[in-house]
């Protein structure tokens, strides 16, 4: 083997310094993810190592932007120094978690939107996603809706019947 062939190896084996320096700043940013999360996405993530865990309950506690810097580059030296794997994969649960909330908060609204739009022509659709819904009390707020329109109380009334389709939505999920 001559040494080239050896400082081949060393090139494959060992990260660039740039590439270091990447996976430097995407742990650093992990940590501030974790610093940031409410308490109970934190309380979903396993962490492993005390140090961490105490740095991330101290930076949330901090005020001062200078002392908040140094303790989530702090923190930043303390995810080089554990298993991310774990902490990824509860990040990436909440994730997960969030996109699928918003996607039913969309479904929602959207189902919302067309009965009151389309009215009767909605319903429908509505009691076919929904077949525990009420149609009679699906109906009574159709025809509410122009009135409370002129007293100016629609976003209320959107409110109330986004609520109960909510609810229609969870309580089939729970069912099935």
């Amino acid at each position: 083997m001559t040494n080239s062939d050896e400082g081949e190896d060393t090139q494959t084996q060992d990260p660039s310094k740039s590439e270091r320096k990447r996976q430097m700043h995407a742990l650093q940013a992990m940590g501030e993810r974790l610093v940031t999360l409410p308490q109970s996405d934190l309380n979903l993530i396993t962490i492993s190592d005390e140090r961490l865990s105490d740095a991330i309950a101290l930076a949330r506690r901090i005020t001062a932007r200078s002392g908040l810097k140094r303790q989530l580059q702090y923190i930043g030296k303390l995810m080089r120094s554990v298993d991310a794997t774990e902490i990824e994969k509860g990040l990436a649960y909440l994730d997960q978690r969030n996109a699928t909330s918003a996607a039913e908060f969309h479904r929602i609204e959207a189902a919302r939107d067309q009965l009151i739009e389309q009215g009767d022509a909605a319903l429908g659709e509505i009691m076919a996603q929904w077949p525990s819904a009420e149609s009679t009390l699906l109906r009574q707020w159709i025809r509410q809706h122009p009135k409370e329109i002129s007293q100016g109380r629609q976003k209320a009334h959107a409110k109330k019947l986004f609520r109960y389709l909510s609810d229609l939505d969870r309580a089939d999920r729970n069912v099935s």
